[in-house]
């Protein structure tokens, strides 16, 4: 097993983790099998109690594992399906020694950092990359180098690069070389003194990423080999993107490949970034544009939204088309029910998942809008679960009805918790995540998208469609054109008159790809593209 290391440097939020992806993507164009494990040294044992505003959102993997949301970068780039055991967590490492400890397994030895923790680490590392059968694990250690909860991990790497060898594993240094506006020269200190911090930790980078706005110039390149002792052509600029999936491209421009694979010890076969680049063209140079108003309550925090914003952004360039999102403030349009108009400025509505009563009306109102005025829609789990009420209440006219989430004695509880969450004391790891299997009826639009019978997506909920109203929601004109395979739970709804009206009870936006845009996020571009509503809308095609 190879082993790409990638750190960071000076302050966190670089890019880490896009540059651990990109390396992904272009060592995979060259033929190569790579898997990610993403290392995040805060106490919590996953990021699914988190709230987005810290953490941006949290990312579900198919086995239900509730992770950061880099792993959903890795996933887009790699194109690959990853598990919980592709994060590691201080809390899971501490739990796991503690688990042993009290068991006896340690057989009355002092438990420390240093062996118990960092073997445990070490071992969970190497566990992921046997059971992967990769031909190179790139691993990303979270935070900054200096925090204190990184240095159990920083120095299992350091045991790591000594018992796999110089040529197994390579670390990647990603730090921040600033441009002062009143010299405009590209600053080098910070990444010296981040350097510096490495090697006291017995860390030496064999390479060097710097972020920067601007490329990096030749003098900046030759500063930073002479005082981080490493040749100049294994410095390399990360600098501003027009977008995330240019980074591989900037990277491989700059040879990036020949260095890994030369230190590796590997062979080093031709670049295939064709399809990479052309989905990457589309992306930036569209031919036309469409505008969706996304209604949440985190629009201050697009980290909050990222997979759906990428599976968005995967449709649009599918079909070689800009987008802009409209963020509307979900709160917003609760309290001030006459800006729903402002919604008609939208080729579409999209209302993504989330919790809880703060800006549930508002959303409702989106959706209704929605349907009444012929707009294409998408809801996504929660959004699925306001679309149900809002029928409810408007189509069917029973008013009150809610989820039990938003108001446990809502007269006509049409949402309500499933029924095995009912004992569920404990708030993290215990909703109804990962994949999970949907029965699509034969004939209906979300069968079309899929072209399939059963198509496998991830969830993340407590509350379900109550069984008691199915009937009566179906014969008033709201279709449920997926369930489960017992038929009990419903998993998709769609309004057959109504041009595109589409919810999901899990969320597509996770298994999204680039390479394979997710069904319901196509139909949802497809439908916003139709010429009519386009001229209608914005004058375009």
């Amino acid at each position: 097993m190879k082993y790409v290391v990638v750190t960071g440097g000076v302050m966190s939020g670089l890019g880490k983790g896009i540059t651990a992806a990109s390396l992904g993507r272009i060592l995979k164009s060259r033929g190569f099998d790579v898997t990610a494990i993403k290392i995040d040294p805060y106490l919590n044992v996953d990021a699914g109690t988190m709230n987005p505003f810290q953490h941006g959102e949290v990312f579900v993997l198919k086995d239900g594992g509730e992770v950061d949301l880099d792993l959903g970068n890795y996933e887009r780039f790699l194109n690959k399906e990853l598990t919980s055991e592709h994060n590691i967590t201080t809390g899971k490492v501490y739990r796991s020694v503690i688990e042993k400890e009290r068991s006896g397994e340690y057989l009355g030895k002092t438990v420390q950092i240093i062996p118990h923790i960092t073997d445990e680490i070490k071992n969970r590392i190497r566990e992921v990359s046997d059971k992967s059968e990769s031909d190179i694990c790139i691993i990303e250690i979270g935070g900054t180098v200096g925090d204190i909860e990184g240095m159990p991990f920083l120095e299992s790497i350091r045991q790591l690069h000594n018992e796999e060898g110089e040529n197994n594993v390579i670390l990647i240094h990603v730090t921040l070389v600033p441009i002062l506006d009143v010299v405009g020269e590209q600053k080098t200190k910070p990444t010296q003194h981040s350097v510096k911090e490495l090697r006291e930790l017995g860390l030496h980078p064999d390479m060097i990423v710097g972020r920067c706005e601007e490329p990096l110039n030749n003098k900046t390149r030759e500063k930073i080999s002479l005082f981080c002792d490493i040749p100049k052509e294994a410095v390399f600029s990360a600098h501003d993107a027009r977008d995330i999936y240019e980074v591989p491209l900037y990277l491989e421009k700059e040879n990036i490949t020949d260095i890994l694979v030369n230190h590796l010890d590997l062979s080093n076969p031709e670049r295939n970034l064709e399809d990479w680049q052309k989905k990457v063209d589309n992306i930036l140079e569209p031919d036309k544009k469409i505008s969706v108003s996304l209604v949440g309550k985190y629009t201050e925090l697009e980290d909050a939204y990222m997979s759906v914003i990428e599976a968005l952004k995967h449709a649009a360039a599918e079909k070689n088309c800009g987008y802009e999102i409209i963020w509307t403030d979900a709160e917003n349009l609760e309290n001030n029910p006459e800006k729903v108009k402002k919604l008609e400025k939208a080729d579409g509505i999209l209302v993504p998942g989330g919790f809880g009563e703060r800006g549930a009306e508002g959303k409702i109102r989106a959706i209704k809008y929605a349907r009444e005025n012929q707009l294409p829609f998408l809801g996504l789990c929660f959004g699925f679960q306001l679309a149900v009420i809002e029928f409810a209440r408007n189509v069917l006219g029973l008013e009150g009805a809610n989820s039990t989430e938003l108001e446990e004695e809502t007269p006509h509880p049409v949402i309500d918790l499933l029924p095995e969450q009912k004992e569920v004391d404990d708030m993290g790891g215990t909703m109804r995540l990962g994949n999970q299997i949907t029965v699509l009826e034969e004939g209906t639009l979300v069968h079309r998208l899929y072209g399939k019978d059963k198509v496998k997506e991830r969830h993340r909920h407590r509350y379900e469609v109550n069984p008691n109203y199915i009937e009566e929601i179906k014969d008033s004109g709201l279709n449920f054109s997926g369930r489960d395979l017992e038929g009990r739970r419903m998993e998709c709804l769609e309004i057959p008159s109504h041009n595109f009206f589409i919810g999901t009870q899990f969320h597509p936006e996770f298994r999204s790809r680039l390479e394979e845009p997710s069904p319901p996020f196509l139909g949802f571009v497809n439908a916003m593209l139709d010429e009519e509503n386009l001229d209608k809308k914005t004058g375009e095609i």
